[in-house]
C-alpha cells in the first residue's frame, strides 16, 4: 500500500468538502508553508494547496503562520541598517503613474529609512516599480546586504522578491499558469524583512484591510497602516476618500481621509515614466500626481507619529515637497 505524503494532510484540511474543510491553524499554516519553502511538496500538491486557499480566502491566523515560515528563510546581514518604514510594491500600475515612488523618495530625503520590496511582470499590461526605478536612474539592489548599504547612504532601497525570497518569486510566477493570484501576494507584502517598526500596506480588495490588521496583531507588528491603494499599490487616490485602517501597539483603529479635490481627474492617457522625474525636479506640473505623492507621504507621516492630525500631516508633506532638491535622484542612484 502506498504511504500518504506528509503534505497531503494539509490539502485534505482545506479541501474536504463544504462541511468537512476548515481553515488551517497558525501552526498548521506555519508547518505546511515551511514544507513549501523547503521544496518538500510536489507540484500537484502545491497547485491544489494554493488554489484551495484562494477559493476559501486566507484567514489572519493562516497569514501569520505563512509569514513566519518565510521569515525563517530570510537571513539579514550582520549589523543591518535599522529601517524605519517597510513599503511593499507588488501590484503594478495600469491607470496612473506610480506616484507613490516619489512619496518614498520624499520621505527618504527627509531622513526616514525606507525599504521597498516587490515583484514585477506577473500581470500583463502593468508597469512595475523595479522597471520605473531603473528608468529614473535608481538601480534596484540585488541582496539584503546591498539594501542595507544603500539605505545607510541614501535612505532608500528597492529589492525584488526574486532576490529577497526566490521561492516566493517562483510561486508568484505561477499566476499565468494557474489563472489566479495566490495568497503569496499577500504573504510577500507583509514580510517586513528588516523588522521595521512602521509598515505601509496597499490592497486592491477592501475586504483585505482588516485581514492585514489582524495578521499584524498576531505577528506583533507595532505599527501598520493599510489602505485601498490606487491599482492595489500603496498610493492614495486624491480624488476619493481614503480609509486608513491601522494598528498601533496592539490597538486597531481606522480613520477616513477626505478627498483632496472636488472633481475627479481623468486617467492617464499614457504612462510615460519620464513625467515622474520631470514633476519631481519641478520641470513639469501634474496636479493629480503631486497630490497623490504628497497625500501618500502624509499618511506615512501620521503613521510614524510625526503629525497629530490629517491636516498637520498633509501640511508637513506639502512643505517637504516644496523643499525637495532636484539632485535627489542622482543622490539615490
Amino acid at each position: 500500500m502506498q504511504t500518504e505524503h506528509p503534505f497531503a494532510q494539509y490539502v485534505r484540511i482545506l479541501g474536504k468538502g463544504k462541511n468537512g474543510s476548515r481553515a488551517l491553524t497558525q501552526e498548521e499554516a506555519y508547518e505546511s508553508f515551511r514544507m513549501v519553502m523547503q521544496d518538500e511538496v510536489l507540484p500537484e500538491q502545491l497547485g491544489a494547496y494554493l488554489m484551495l486557499l484562494r477559493v476559501k480566502e486566507e484567514e489572519p491566523e493562516e497569514l501569520a503562520g505563512f509569514i513566519r515560515a518565510v521569515r525563517d528563510t530570510i537571513q539579514l546581514p550582520e549589523d543591518a541598517t535599522p529601517v524605519d518604514l517597510d513599503w511593499s510594491s507588488y501590484a503594478g500600475k495600469r491607470r496612473q503613474l506610480p506616484w507613490f515612488i516619489l512619496s518614498t523618495l520624499l520621505l527618504a530625503q527627509n531622513g526616514f529609512k525606507v525599504f521597498m520590496h516587490g515583484a514585477s511582470g506577473h500581470t500583463a499590461g502593468r508597469i512595475y516599480t523595479k522597471d520605473v526605478l531603473q528608468g529614473l536612474g535608481i538601480p534596484p539592489v540585488g541582496s539584503l546586504q546591498e539594501a542595507s548599504d544603500r539605505i545607510a547612504t541614501t535612505g532608500f532601497a528597492y529589492l525584488d522578491l526574486e532576490f529577497l525570497s526566490p521561492k516566493l518569486h517562483q510561486i508568484i510566477e505561477l499566476r499565468p499558469l494557474l489563472g489566479l493570484r495566490s495568497p503569496v501576494h499577500t504573504i510577500a507584502r507583509m514580510l517586513n524583512p528588516f523588522s521595521a517598526p512602521y509598515v505601509m500596506q496597499g490592497i486592491f480588495h477592501p475586504g483585505y484591510r482588516p485581514m492585514h490588521q489582524e495578521a499584524a496583531l498576531l505577528l506583533g507588528q507595532p505599527h501598520l497602516a493599510v489602505i485601498k491603494g490606487e491599482g492595489g499599490e500603496i498610493e492614495r487616490n486624491p480624488d476619493q476618500p481614503c480609509l486608513v485602517q491601522s494598528v498601533h501597539e496592539g490597538v486597531l483603529s481606522e480613520e477616513e481621509w477626505p478627498p483632496m479635490f472636488a472633481k475627479r481627474h481623468m486617467k492617464d492617457e499614457s504612462l510615460d515614466i519620464s513625467r515622474l522625474r520631470a514633476v519631481w525636479e519641478g520641470r513639469s506640473d501634474d496636479e493629480y500626481g503631486t497630490a497623490a505623492a504628497v497625500g501618500t507621504a502624509a499618511i506615512a507621516l501620521k503613521l510614524m507619529g510625526r503629525a497629530g492630525s490629517i491636516a498637520e500631516a498633509e501640511q508637513q508633506a506639502a512643505e517637504m515637497w516644496a523643499a525637495r532638491k532636484r539632485e535627489a535622484f542622482g543622490a539615490a542612484a
